[in-house]
Protein backbone atom coordinates (compact mmCIF):
# COMPACT_ATOMS: atom_id res chain seq x y z
CA UNK A 1 0.00 0.00 0.00
CA UNK A 2 1.48 3.43 -1.00
CA UNK A 3 0.11 6.68 1.61
CA UNK A 4 0.01 9.99 0.86
CA UNK A 5 0.48 12.93 3.55
CA UNK A 6 0.14 16.06 3.20
CA UNK A 7 2.37 18.31 5.01
CA UNK A 8 0.56 21.16 4.19
CA UNK A 9 -1.65 22.75 0.84
CA UNK A 10 -1.08 26.33 0.81
CA UNK A 11 1.08 27.79 -1.78
CA UNK A 12 1.79 31.63 -3.26
CA UNK A 13 3.49 34.64 -1.42
CA UNK A 14 0.18 35.87 0.81
CA UNK A 15 -0.74 31.99 1.96
CA UNK A 16 2.98 31.70 2.63
CA UNK A 17 3.49 35.01 4.34
CA UNK A 18 0.55 34.16 6.70
CA UNK A 19 0.90 30.34 6.83
CA UNK A 20 -2.97 30.44 6.06
CA UNK A 21 -2.37 26.63 5.31
CA UNK A 22 1.04 25.12 6.22
CA UNK A 23 3.62 25.00 3.06
CA UNK A 24 5.10 21.93 4.34
CA UNK A 25 5.01 19.85 0.85
CA UNK A 26 3.99 16.23 0.43
CA UNK A 27 5.21 13.35 1.87
CA UNK A 28 4.65 9.75 0.41
CA UNK A 29 5.47 6.00 1.74
CA UNK A 30 6.24 3.74 -0.47
CA UNK A 31 8.99 1.37 -1.38
CA UNK A 32 11.11 4.52 -0.55
CA UNK A 33 9.74 7.44 1.10
CA UNK A 34 10.45 10.26 -0.18
CA UNK A 35 9.34 14.25 0.23
CA UNK A 36 7.99 16.85 -2.23
CA UNK A 37 8.53 20.73 -2.16
CA UNK A 38 9.64 20.75 1.20
CA UNK A 39 7.75 24.31 2.17
CA UNK A 40 8.63 26.35 5.28
CA UNK A 41 7.60 24.19 8.22
CA UNK A 42 7.94 20.79 6.36
CA UNK A 43 10.05 19.34 8.91
CA UNK A 44 7.72 20.99 11.95
CA UNK A 45 4.54 19.04 10.19
CA UNK A 46 6.64 15.58 10.05
CA UNK A 47 7.09 15.92 13.70
CA UNK A 48 3.10 16.83 14.55
CA UNK A 49 2.11 13.79 12.20
CA UNK A 50 4.18 11.31 13.72
CA UNK A 51 6.74 10.69 10.61
CA UNK A 52 10.30 9.61 11.41
CA UNK A 53 12.04 12.03 9.57
CA UNK A 54 15.13 9.74 8.96
CA UNK A 55 12.98 7.45 6.93
CA UNK A 56 13.07 9.33 4.23
CA UNK A 57 15.54 8.33 1.42
CA UNK A 58 14.24 11.20 -1.46
CA UNK A 59 13.89 14.68 -2.09
CA UNK A 60 12.17 15.88 -4.66
CA UNK A 61 12.34 19.84 -5.51
CA UNK A 62 10.30 21.45 -8.31
CA UNK A 63 11.61 25.23 -8.78
CA UNK A 64 13.51 27.76 -7.01
CA UNK A 65 10.35 29.34 -5.39
CA UNK A 66 10.56 29.65 -1.16
CA UNK A 67 6.94 27.99 -0.84
CA UNK A 68 8.74 24.81 -2.43
CA UNK A 69 12.26 24.66 -1.17
CA UNK A 70 12.80 26.37 2.18
CA UNK A 71 13.31 23.36 4.32
CA UNK A 72 15.02 21.68 1.75
CA UNK A 73 18.97 22.01 3.70
CA UNK A 74 17.02 20.50 6.91
CA UNK A 75 15.43 17.69 5.04
CA UNK A 76 18.93 16.31 3.71
CA UNK A 77 19.97 16.29 7.40
CA UNK A 78 17.30 13.72 8.16
CA UNK A 79 18.04 12.00 4.96
CA UNK A 80 21.60 11.47 5.78
CA UNK A 81 20.66 11.02 9.58
CA UNK A 82 22.87 14.62 10.70
CA UNK A 83 25.22 13.95 7.82
CA UNK A 84 26.81 10.81 9.41
CA UNK A 85 25.54 8.50 6.60
CA UNK A 86 26.12 9.85 2.89
CA UNK A 87 22.90 8.12 1.51
CA UNK A 88 19.69 8.91 -0.53
CA UNK A 89 19.37 10.92 -3.45
CA UNK A 90 17.84 14.79 -4.60
CA UNK A 91 15.66 15.26 -7.80
CA UNK A 92 15.56 18.77 -8.21
CA UNK A 93 15.34 21.79 -10.79
CA UNK A 94 18.39 23.30 -12.27
CA UNK A 95 17.41 26.71 -10.48
CA UNK A 96 17.83 25.07 -7.08
CA UNK A 97 20.74 22.83 -7.72
CA UNK A 98 22.96 24.92 -9.02
CA UNK A 99 21.26 28.39 -9.32
CA UNK A 100 20.26 30.18 -12.74
CA UNK A 101 18.83 33.80 -14.25
CA UNK A 102 19.00 35.34 -10.81
CA UNK A 103 17.81 32.22 -8.76
CA UNK A 104 20.46 31.58 -6.24
CA UNK A 105 20.67 27.50 -5.30
CA UNK A 106 18.72 26.19 -2.65
CA UNK A 107 20.59 23.72 -1.23
CA UNK A 108 24.00 23.97 0.15
CA UNK A 109 27.35 22.48 -0.82
CA UNK A 110 27.83 20.91 2.09
CA UNK A 111 24.46 19.26 2.11
CA UNK A 112 24.48 18.45 -1.73
CA UNK A 113 27.85 16.93 -0.62
CA UNK A 114 26.15 14.11 2.23
CA UNK A 115 23.60 13.22 -0.68
CA UNK A 116 24.74 9.62 -2.32
CA UNK A 117 22.41 11.07 -5.86
CA UNK A 118 22.34 14.47 -6.68
CA UNK A 119 20.51 14.59 -9.78
CA UNK A 120 19.56 18.19 -11.88
CA UNK A 121 16.21 17.52 -13.05
CA UNK A 122 14.98 18.70 -16.78
CA UNK A 123 11.58 17.58 -17.84
CA UNK A 124 10.54 14.74 -20.26
CA UNK A 125 13.71 12.31 -18.17
CA UNK A 126 13.62 9.42 -16.16
CA UNK A 127 15.40 8.22 -13.32
CA UNK A 128 15.42 5.51 -11.22
CA UNK A 129 16.31 5.67 -7.52
CA UNK A 130 15.92 2.35 -5.78
CA UNK A 131 13.54 0.69 -8.36
CA UNK A 132 10.85 3.40 -8.32
CA UNK A 133 10.81 5.69 -11.39
CA UNK A 134 10.36 9.17 -11.70
CA UNK A 135 9.52 10.80 -14.91
CA UNK A 136 10.32 14.97 -14.48
CA UNK A 137 7.10 16.92 -16.27
CA UNK A 138 7.14 20.16 -18.18
CA UNK A 139 5.65 23.05 -16.04
CA UNK A 140 5.50 26.90 -17.71
CA UNK A 141 6.48 28.86 -14.98
CA UNK A 142 8.36 32.24 -13.96
CA UNK A 143 11.34 29.46 -12.74
CA UNK A 144 11.84 28.37 -16.44
CA UNK A 145 13.70 25.41 -14.87
CA UNK A 146 10.65 23.83 -13.16
CA UNK A 147 9.47 20.82 -13.44
CA UNK A 148 6.78 18.48 -12.25
CA UNK A 149 6.93 14.64 -11.09
CA UNK A 150 5.59 11.76 -12.49
CA UNK A 151 6.20 8.71 -9.62
CA UNK A 152 5.31 5.33 -10.23
CA UNK A 153 4.58 3.84 -7.08
CA UNK A 154 3.96 0.05 -5.65
CA UNK A 155 0.22 0.85 -5.97
CA UNK A 156 0.16 2.75 -9.57
CA UNK A 157 1.40 6.21 -10.93
CA UNK A 158 1.12 9.29 -8.82
CA UNK A 159 1.85 12.70 -10.42
CA UNK A 160 2.26 16.17 -8.97
CA UNK A 161 1.97 19.41 -11.61
CA UNK A 162 3.52 21.75 -9.53
CA UNK A 163 3.28 25.80 -10.72
CA UNK A 164 2.42 25.58 -14.04
CA UNK A 165 -0.32 26.87 -16.67
CA UNK A 166 -1.22 24.61 -19.76
CA UNK A 167 -0.87 24.22 -23.35
CA UNK A 168 -1.60 21.67 -25.72
CA UNK A 169 1.47 19.65 -24.40
CA UNK A 170 1.49 19.75 -20.44
CA UNK A 171 -1.56 17.66 -19.42
CA UNK A 172 -0.35 14.93 -22.03
CA UNK A 173 3.00 14.51 -19.96
CA UNK A 174 0.27 13.78 -16.72
CA UNK A 175 -1.37 10.27 -19.09
CA UNK A 176 -1.77 6.95 -17.17
CA UNK A 177 -1.97 9.16 -13.77
CA UNK A 178 -4.05 7.28 -10.77
CA UNK A 179 -3.60 9.99 -9.16
CA UNK A 180 -3.29 13.82 -10.28
CA UNK A 181 -2.12 16.18 -7.17
CA UNK A 182 -2.88 19.21 -8.72
CA UNK A 183 -1.18 22.49 -7.76
CA UNK A 184 -4.15 24.97 -7.80
CA UNK A 185 -3.84 28.31 -6.95
CA UNK A 186 -6.75 30.27 -7.81
CA UNK A 187 -10.48 30.42 -7.00
CA UNK A 188 -12.95 29.88 -9.98
CA UNK A 189 -12.91 32.78 -12.44
CA UNK A 190 -9.57 34.29 -11.54
CA UNK A 191 -6.62 33.60 -13.64
CA UNK A 192 -3.11 34.08 -12.93
CA UNK A 193 -0.54 33.25 -15.15
CA UNK A 194 1.79 30.78 -14.53
CA UNK A 195 -0.32 28.95 -12.13
CA UNK A 196 -3.29 26.50 -12.62
CA UNK A 197 -7.07 27.44 -12.41
CA UNK A 198 -9.94 25.62 -11.35
CA UNK A 199 -10.67 26.43 -15.35
CA UNK A 200 -7.28 24.84 -16.35
CA UNK A 201 -7.84 21.93 -14.09
CA UNK A 202 -11.22 20.64 -15.89
CA UNK A 203 -9.49 21.16 -19.31
CA UNK A 204 -6.56 18.48 -17.74
CA UNK A 205 -9.02 16.00 -15.78
CA UNK A 206 -11.33 15.22 -19.08
CA UNK A 207 -7.75 14.67 -21.23
CA UNK A 208 -5.80 12.99 -18.64
CA UNK A 209 -8.95 11.00 -16.85
CA UNK A 210 -7.36 10.02 -13.30
CA UNK A 211 -8.70 7.76 -11.02
CA UNK A 212 -8.81 10.65 -8.82
CA UNK A 213 -8.09 14.31 -8.69
CA UNK A 214 -6.53 16.47 -5.16
CA UNK A 215 -6.24 19.71 -5.28
CA UNK A 216 -3.03 21.25 -3.45
CA UNK A 217 -1.00 24.59 -2.87
CA UNK A 218 -4.05 26.72 -2.97
CA UNK A 219 -3.60 31.00 -2.92
CA UNK A 220 -4.98 32.74 -0.04
CA UNK A 221 -8.01 33.98 -2.66
CA UNK A 222 -8.59 30.12 -3.09
CA UNK A 223 -8.74 29.27 0.61
CA UNK A 224 -11.02 32.16 1.39
CA UNK A 225 -13.22 30.99 -1.40
CA UNK A 226 -13.45 27.62 0.14
CA UNK A 227 -11.42 24.47 -1.74
CA UNK A 228 -14.05 22.10 -1.11
CA UNK A 229 -16.71 24.41 -3.37
CA UNK A 230 -13.71 24.49 -5.76
CA UNK A 231 -13.37 20.87 -6.00
CA UNK A 232 -17.01 20.28 -6.32
CA UNK A 233 -17.32 22.67 -9.26
CA UNK A 234 -14.36 20.87 -11.12
CA UNK A 235 -15.72 17.58 -10.23
CA UNK A 236 -19.07 18.32 -11.57
CA UNK A 237 -17.53 19.80 -14.79
CA UNK A 238 -14.65 17.17 -15.43
CA UNK A 239 -16.32 13.86 -14.47
CA UNK A 240 -13.46 12.94 -12.36
CA UNK A 241 -13.88 12.83 -8.71
CA UNK A 242 -11.99 15.62 -7.03
CA UNK A 243 -10.87 16.34 -3.47
CA UNK A 244 -9.51 19.43 -1.77
CA UNK A 245 -6.70 18.38 0.30
CA UNK A 246 -6.29 19.39 4.12
CA UNK A 247 -3.21 19.60 6.27
CA UNK A 248 -2.92 16.22 7.55
CA UNK A 249 -4.85 14.60 4.66
CA UNK A 250 -3.94 10.80 4.11
CA UNK A 251 -4.62 9.10 1.08
CA UNK A 252 -3.76 5.31 1.34
CA UNK A 253 -3.79 3.45 -2.37
CA UNK A 254 -4.43 -0.23 -2.81
CA UNK A 255 -6.96 -1.60 -4.92
CA UNK A 256 -9.05 1.18 -3.67
CA UNK A 257 -8.16 4.71 -2.72
CA UNK A 258 -9.11 5.86 0.74
CA UNK A 259 -9.31 9.20 2.01
CA UNK A 260 -8.12 9.16 5.67
CA UNK A 261 -6.94 12.33 8.63
CA UNK A 262 -3.96 12.38 9.97
CA UNK A 263 -3.94 10.99 13.72
CA UNK A 264 -2.72 14.17 15.12
CA UNK A 265 -3.66 17.44 13.48
CA UNK A 266 -1.62 20.71 13.80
Amino acid sequence: MTQITFLGTCGGRFATIYQTRSTGGIYIRDSINMVIDPGPGAILRIKEYEIEPTTIDLLLISHCHPDHYTDADVMVEAITRGGIQKRGAIIASESVINGIEGFDPKVSKYHLSRIEKVITAKAGENHLIEGVNITTTPTIHTDPSGVGFKIQTKSGVVTYTSDTSIDDDVPDSYMGSRILILALTTPIGIKLNHHLSPEDAVTILKKVQPEKALLTHFGLRAINSGPESIAEWIQQRSGIETIAAEDGMIIEIGEDIEIKKSLKPP
